[in-house]
């Protein structure tokens, strides 16, 4: 069979005598019929499939007794997103002491809010059936590190990790608070998604350092708050530079202003910059925040600037 036959056979057209005779040709107009129609089709059926996605997709639901969420996010482990997560949370208080702050520690293979705020020991359970926060500094904090032994590693799948943050969101007696801070695990995987469709954020925080690196990952970080509709209120740039504390002469190790030009592109702004200083270091590794150990230090200062900008631009609190 030739090839032309074969087209027209396959077409709904046989051969007959040489002559070309149509075998369906109703059902060719139809199908003319049906491609000309298939604009309106199409949106029907993307309609059609919103509906049913969002079926799918968890409902919103707040975490009692919280009225505004802040996570703190970065596309890349080890840009200091705990850090500033920890002493963000300490900001929002020393600014306003009227506020009630918490923080989650949502990192559940390698939780650090333990350590940064010098807390160890099981929660108890309110009469509820809930977990009490462990409390420092005037901060109510949980972490998966209260559960499990500090040395021990958490080796689960995927399910295991999404049902502890349903507990960490759902089953803390966290009583009022006005801010809850979300330290969240670095990249853009099942947590960041589970908690950003699971319960309403205000906003997101994303933390970077200068460098490239760090930077094409961050942007990632706030593409994919902003599908899932959360408002991302700026970008933090930690580590931005080094000083010398003999000479006072300032390096940037990482580069300079790579945050300032990424937050251009992304039409966002640089919520505040934070130094590369030992003393942020020190503090955090011995369980004494800078924000609250030195709260005159240009570090904590610095700290202090951006729990300004970030309430600035919260959306109200619900009613």
């Amino acid at each position: 069979m030739g090839f032309w036959r074969r087209l027209l056979l396959f077409s709904g057209l046989s051969h007959r005598g040489g002559d070309r005779v149509p075998c369906s040709l109703r059902g060719i107009r139809a199908l003319i019929f049906r491609r000309q129609l298939s604009g309106g089709e199409s949106e029907n059926l993307k309609q059609r499939r919103t509906q049913i996605m969002s079926r799918g997709l968890p409902k919103q639901k707040p975490i009692e007794g919280v009225k505004q969420v802040i996570v703190v996010a970065s596309g890349k482990g080890g840009v200091g997103k705990s850090t500033t997560a920890v002493n963000l949370a300490l900001a929002l208080a020393a600014n306003d002491s009227s506020k009630a702050i918490g923080l989650l520690d949502a990192d559940v293979y390698g939780p650090s809010v333990p350590k940064m705020m010098n807390l160890k020991g099981n929660p108890e359970l309110s009469q509820n059936n809930r977990m009490r926060p462990l409390l420092n500094y005037g901060i109510a904090c949980m972490s998966m590190g209260f559960l499990v032994e500090e040395t021990a590693p958490v080796v689960w799948r995927g399910l295991m990790v999404m049902s502890a943050i349903e507990k960490l969101l759902r089953q803390v007696d966290w009583g009022q608070l006005d801010y809850l801070v979300v330290d969240m695990p670095p990249g853009t995987g099942d947590v960041q998604l589970s908690v950003s469709q699971t319960i309403p954020i205000s906003g997101a925080v994303i933390v970077s350092t200068p460098q490239d690196i760090a930077l094409m990952d961050a942007q990632k970080g706030a593409e994919m708050f902003r599908k899932v509709h959360v408002p991302v209120l700026g970008l933090i740039q930690n580590m931005s530079v080094f000083q010398c504390p003999k000479c006072k002469h300032k390096t940037h190790i990482f580069g300079a202003d790579g945050a300032k030009r990424l937050a251009q592109t992304l039409d966002l702004d640089v919520l505040g910059d934070i130094p590369l200083h030992l003393s942020i270091r020190e503090a955090s590794d011995t369980g004494h925040p800078v924000v609250f150990s030195q709260p005159e230090s240009h570090e904590a200062q610095a700290y202090l600037r951006i729990a300004i900008e970030v309430v600035r631009r919260l959306p109200p609190p619900p009613e």
